[in-house]
């Protein structure tokens, strides 16, 4: 099974890990809808729907770049129905937009505090309820959260509060999707990268260029992706995937490739649970708080 012919359609892939699932998908010849907000270049976040849109196209799949925010429902709908308008469906859905602030209560202002929720839980929702009428009438319908495992931990949470809510709101969607709509055939699955990823987030926000070299490459999750997309729907949903420990299960053995700088320890990202997603061997991440 591969994607040529299918319609992915890729929230924030501008850039980063959408950017890098987009073109993984377009490898194989898919069409790939850029929804996202990113229609101007920006000094800290490079890229835009166009250029993303071009390196898309350079691999060898059909890109429709749309200026696309996914807080109001207008767009969405507005997005999805230019997808569906010029590639007549869609097939798999990426919700990969997230925001993040993670900061504790009294350093959240409530206009962070929404636009987390806005983009990341309500989001997701939102543009998965919108492309639902067309990925019900697709032949192997996927829909892919980049988020975590549901770990009720408190040490995820006691951090940064709002940010966990948020984010691990979008993994109560593929708990309750995936349920709702097995017998219909649509798969749900949640993907998180056990280490820190190399993108802009890590730079401006929570590492600094220093810690990108300790992060793994945008890769390392689209090739996991990729190995979700070419199952079969109906035999794999409600799943919530660590990307090495899954890439190792499908049997990839040399994670090296996805290294920024393989002299350097990795970071580990937050969320991971401690059981039940062993590390591949020879995988080692540091023991400190991402962030921290």
């Amino acid at each position: 099974m591969n994607l040529s012919g299918k319609t992915v359609f890729v929230t924030g892939a501008s850039r980063g890990i959408g950017l890098a699932i987009a073109k993984k998908c377009a490898g194989d010849g898919a069409n790939i809808v850029i929804a996202a907000k990113s229609a101007e270049a920006h000094p800290n976040l490079p890229g835009t729907i166009y250029t993303a849109a071009e390196e898309v196209r350079a691999v060898g799949g059909e890109a429709l770049p749309l200026v696309c925010d996914i807080r109001f429902e207008d767009q969405v709908e507005n997005a999805v129905a230019q997808a569906v308008d010029r590639f007549g469906g869609i097939d798999i859905l990426v919700n990969n937009a997230s925001a993040i602030f993670p900061r504790g209560v009294l350093d959240t202002p409530m206009k962070r505090f929404d636009l987390m929720h806005q983009v990341n839980m309500r989001g997701t929702y939102l543009s998965t309820q919108k492309c639902l009428p067309y990925l019900r009438k697709a032949q192997n319908p996927h829909v892919l959260m980049l988020s975590p495992p549901l770990d009720m931990a408190e040490k995820w949470f006691a951090p940064h509060t709002a940010y966990s809510m948020a984010k691990f709101g979008m993994s109560l969607c593929v708990l309750g999707m995936a349920g709702e709509f097995r017998d219909e055939g649509i798969a749900f699955n949640a993907l998180w990268p056990r280490t820190a990823i190399a993108t802009a987030a890590i730079a401006n926000i929570l590492a600094g260029e220093d810690g990108m070299k300790m992060c793994r490459k945008p890769e390392i999750l689209s090739d996991a992706a990729y190995l979700v997309f070419t199952r079969k729907a109906r035999e794999f949903s409600g799943n919530f995937l660590i990307d090495d420990t899954f890439l190792f299960e499908n049997g990839v053995t040399d994670f090296s490739p996805y290294l920024m700088d393989p002299t350097q320890p990795l970071l580990p990202d937050f969320f991971v649970p401690d059981e039940g997603y062993p590390a591949p061997p020879g995988v080692e991440v540091l023991d400190v708080q991402l962030g921290g």
